[in-house]
């Protein structure tokens, strides 16, 4: 993994992040919250897939399906990341 690679599942997971939290809007952690919780689910999301999938592949990071497939997994792991904190912080609200 490059410095490349990381970058780009760290945006796509920020972004992630938003797009969940603009969808669920029950879920919603505030602009700031949703950019954190996509970050961090996008860094781990897209090093789980690169595991899963082994995306190593013959152009390196700047072949176009590797660079698809971990703004993928940054996305998808920073909206999941951010919707498991959102009902999380709902439960707890509720709870109170």
């Amino acid at each position: 993994m490059d410095i490349a690679t990381l970058l780009i599942q760290l945006i796509s997971g920020a972004i992630g992040g938003n797009v969940a939290g603009n969808i669920f809007k029950n879920l919603n952690l505030g602009t700031l919250g949703n950019s954190i919780a996509g970050i961090v689910g996008g860094g781990i999301g897209g090093q789980i897939l690169e595991q899963v999938f082994h995306t190593a592949v013959a152009g390196g990071s700047l072949d176009p399906m590797y660079i698809l497939t971990q703004v993928l997994g940054g996305g998808v792991g920073g909206g999941v990341l951010m919707a498991i904190v959102g009902a999380i912080r709902t439960a707890m609200a509720k709870s109170t």
